[in-house]
């Protein structure tokens, strides 16, 4: 078992006490607001029914009103005054009093048992009569003590019940997650014995997975719209798993293919060799030759393939540099006419710069003009172009050869795909031509551009990043 799949159990049990912790403080906070605003209601509610029964009395004259007593008090008034505008609340006849509140002594330290003597006074005055009007509210006190402990006991015992109800949920909401990740860990599991038959089979646990319904193997509530990002990421990362392995496949397919027709042409003249052709000049020649060209093209096509393979694993490190387009394609065409005098080169357009890896875009520059001079008859032109469009510098080879149908234009950057296979042998070359010139416009931020027509000829256009060219570049 690996480090990952040991931490993961670790990393849920976290999730799941902080989603369950944050739970409880929610539920703890919203009976603890209630509790505040139940003790401020009824607080509220006693001195209504305080100051109603002191005024009822004070009218009366009397000590009628239960828990309510009248009497002449003899020492100066004490107690608080309310203010302007509480003030206005209060009734009428007792407005101008003092009031104050009045708690059994107990060793002078405040007890839930003093509030059992909790007294309510108003003092007023009339004429030059001094009255001290109390309600008893202990009685109330005392029974409400022991309902709030009854509520708080309650409360508490629905804090402790739910912790576990809490975990559950939160669990189960979680299953989800833990059900896709352990269909992407399968992708980990199952290596290189990895067919299409296991990759559509992993597939189909998260293809339902959409805004209109649910894969019934991966229970994803319509309201955990949280998971849907997930569960489509991980779909999109199987689709591009799943092609990237198709792909791979073609690629070796084709590889074997086209490594196997000059093994063939090898083997099938060194048997001519044996058999008859160690005295006989003509067919040892001949097969000298065969066999030389074959293994060329067997090299060439080795390194196509390892240029192709470290370009996908990101081990081709760029040499950047600035330099000018139409001097490198001046450079090509030079080159090019030593070794191909069947037709005519032109170079046009301006001066424009790039900072790129010299080498790499010398390289796709005479995949194209190769690619030129192999589906044009000989005599035809081939024109070399530069020019600048915006931020980008623009290299073209177009020339007036065989042209490529509509329909095989987007396939010829694909690997190993000819647009002419009845040209192939003739031509020579694997099809992989075109594949490292864009991956190599890819690689410093550019891209190609193909424009054919058949029986008039193609236009291949190479687009880099431009770069000024410095003075020391373009002096004499």
């Amino acid at each position: 078992m690996s480090k990952q799949e040991k931490k993961a159990p670790e990393v849920r049990y976290s999730i799941v006490r902080k989603l369950s912790s944050r739970l409880f403080s929610r539920l703890f906070g919203i009976f603890l607001s209630l509790d505040i605003l139940i003790c401020l209601l009824t607080a509220c509610a006693l001195l209504a029914y305080s100051e109603q029964a002191v005024s009822t009395a004070w009218e009366a004259g009397t000590s009628s009103v239960s828990g309510v007593t009248v009497e002449a008090s003899s020492e100066e008034p004490a107690g608080f005054a309310v203010m302007a505008p509480f003030s206005l609340l209060l009734p009428d006849n007792t407005r101008s009093g003092l009031r104050s509140v009045e708690l059994g002594d107990l060793d002078g330290h405040f007890h839930f048992r003093q509030l059992d003597s909790f007294t309510y006074s108003v003092s007023l005055t009339q004429g030059t009569s001094a009255y001290r009007i109390s309600v008893a509210l202990g009685t109330f006190f005392h029974f409400f003590r022991y309902a709030f402990a009854a509520l708080l006991v309650c409360e508490l015992l629905m804090l402790l019940s739910q912790l576990p109800k809490d975990r559950k949920i939160v669990r189960r909401t979680l299953d989800p997650i833990s059900e896709l990740a352990e269909a992407a860990k399968s992708l980990n599991r199952a290596g290189n014995q990895f067919d299409p038959a296991k990759m559509e089979a992993l597939a189909g646990k998260l293809e339902g997975i959409n805004a209109a319904r649910l894969d019934t193997r991966i229970p994803v509530d319509e309201t955990q719209e949280e998971l849907k990002p997930l569960a489509m990421s991980i779909n999109d990362m199987l689709d591009r798993i799943n092609a990237s392995y198709r792909a791979q496949v073609r690629f070796v397919s084709d590889a074997s293919h086209e490594l196997r027709t000059p093994i063939s042409v090898i083997q099938g003249y060194a048997s001519l060799l044996d058999r008859w052709g160690k005295n006989d000049e003509k067919t040892l020649q001949e097969s000298i030759t065969a066999i030389k060209g074959e293994a060329a093209n067997m090299k060439e096509l080795v390194e196509q393939l390892l240029f192709l393979a470290r370009g996908d694993n990101n081990t081709i490190a760029l040499q950047r540099e600035e330099f000018s387009l139409s001097e490198l394609a001046g450079e090509v065409i030079r080159e090019t006419q030593l070794i191909d005098s069947a037709h005519r080169f032109e170079v046009r357009g301006m001066e424009v710069g790039v900072n790129a890896d010299r080498s790499l875009v010398k390289q796709a520059l005479r995949i194209l003009v190769d690619n030129a001079i192999k589906y044009s008859d000989a005599g035809g032109t081939i024109l070399i172009s530069t020019e600048r469009e915006a931020d980008f510098a623009r290299l073209s080879v177009t020339d007036d050869g065989i042209g490529i149908a509509p329909e095989a234009v987007p396939q010829i950057f694909d690997r190993f795909y000819r647009a002419d296979e009845s040209r192939a042998r003739a031509t020579g070359g694997a099809g992989l031509g075109l594949s490292i010139a864009q991956w190599i416009a890819t690689r410093h931020g550019g891209h190609m551009e193909v424009l054919s027509r058949v029986g008039i000829g193609t236009k291949v256009m190479l687009a880099l990043p431009v770069a000024p060219i410095s003075q020391e570049k373009t002096a004499p």
